[in-house]
């Protein structure tokens, strides 16, 4: 969350990010209102507590001299009651403070466009789109033709838009989150978590998840746990309530999981295949970093994603997302959208963003300078990559004429050294 003390001293900046995010619904003056009325009361709070001391320091004369404080006494007990009277005033203003200082998403970045989805920027492009000699199918059509994914036995066993997988689909899927592992650990330096894959409204709510996106989420019903959107909520969470030690920064962790979202409000888009569904599994990175280095680091990050999509040879653009198109705790984010020729559209594949110290004071994350002082990391997390849409993605760009996938050739050793799916395994 944003620190309330930035919030009072730059309040026109705070309002020009609700602005640029396109968001209406946070009293900012009724905030700043209720902080001004919070402060009065806690100055008051400390004057009659500077009395209440030397009142208490009178007494303890009188009383060694062997007179009456009886009416110093009264006159404490007076100070005592103002006292209470303004604590309970300060214990009802802080929920109140707290309730809409949640909801204030994080300030973009300067170097984010200010407007709509419509004002996303394209960074720059790898890859050339593959060029076939016959009309190519779509991740549906070949999944199914090959009996690799089973759509509706799914929707039978648990609801629309989940999946699945069967036979060389489902070891491909398990080829390619092992792959990426490898990659992220051996290659770029990231230490493995397993993390559990439900967490407590605390986890939620420090990686800005709630309240804003409840609806999103899957609650268990007899208890506050959530089902994980992604890897992200437990694995940021594992310093939560921490100090940490300069020394040891960045702290780079990645971390499969399934990942559970509800998408609500999304029903009838995108609703066939692979491209929306409520299960999905997902390699995640998660750095913790300086405040000094974490643009540094974010760069770095997306690096890391793309250089999956590359080694797979998936042609992919890099987007800067606009303000209005911002998650609600990234002040910064790239998405990598791969191209998938049988539905003829660019995917987002992933997301890497950077959230500053957004995250961390919700969370209480932080570390001890070489000189000694506290200060709130910055955190960040991208996909390294998503799945189903990297599933897309190679299905469909390595399709071929005689209704084949073919394995790019790095994952052949995760499938047994096997060099394409045609179907025949029963």
């Amino acid at each position: 969350m944003l620190d309330l003390k930035f919030i009072r001293d730059n309040s026109e900046v705070v309002r020009r990010a609700l602005i640029a995010r396109n968001i209406d619904n946070i009293d900012l003056d009724g905030l700043l209102a209720l902080d001004d009325k919070r402060r009065k009361f806690m100055h008051e709070l400390e004057t009659l507590r500077s009395k209440k001391n030397t009142a208490n320091d009178e007494i303890t004369k009188i009383l060694k001299e062997k007179k009456d404080p009886k009416e110093k006494i009264a006159a404490m007990k007076t100070i005592a009651a103002k006292i209470d009277d303004l604590e309970t005033k300060v214990k009802e203003l802080d929920p109140q403070i707290e309730s809409v200082l949640i909801r204030i998403p994080n300030i973009p970045h300067l170097s984010v466009p200010v407007g709509a989805p419509d004002k996303n920027k394209e960074v720059r492009r790898w890859g050339e789109l593959k060029t076939f000699d016959f009309k190519p199918k779509n991740h549906i059509e070949i999944a199914e033709s090959l009996d690799i994914i089973d759509f509706k036995r799914a929707t039978k066993i648990t609801g629309s838009n989940f999946i699945v997988y069967k036979k060389d689909g489902a070891r491909l899927e398990r080829a390619l989150y092992n792959f990426m592992l490898d990659i992220h650990t051996k290659e770029h330096g990231y230490t493995e978590i397993l993390p559990p894959y439900l967490v407590n409204r605390a986890s939620m709510t420090g990686t800005g998840q709630l309240p804003k996106m409840e609806e999103d989420m899957y609650k268990l019903k007899d208890e506050d746990y959530f089902l994980i959107p992604t890897a992200e909520v437990p694995v940021t969470n594992l310093h939560r309530d921490e100090v940490l030690k300069e020394e040891d920064l960045p702290i780079l962790y990645t971390a499969y999981t399934a990942c559970f979202r509800r998408e609500a409000g999304s029903y009838g888009k995108d609703t066939r295949g692979l491209v929306r569904v409520h299960q999905f599994d997902k390699v995640e990175l998660v750095k913790f970093v300086t405040p000094k280095a974490s643009y540094d680091e974010l760069e770095k990050l997306v690096g890391n994603a793309e250089r999956i999509l590359q080694i797979f040879n998936i042609p992919y653009r890099v987007i800067l997302l606009a303000s209005g198109d911002l998650s609600f705790a990234s002040s910064k984010c790239y998405d990598l959208e791969g191209y998938a020729p049988g539905m003829d559209k660019w995917l987002e594949i992933s997301s890497c963003s950077n959230f500053e110290d957004f995250q961390a004071r919700r969370a209480n994350i932080r570390y001890r300078g070489k000189d000694g002082k506290v200060n709130f990391v910055h955190t960040l997390n991208g996909s390294g990559v998503a799945l189903a849409r990297t599933m897309i993605a190679l299905l469909e760009n390595y399709q071929t004429k005689e209704g084949e996938v073919l394995i790019p050739e790095v994952l052949q050793p995760y499938m047994g050294g096997q060099k394409r799916i045609t179907g025949s395994i029963k």
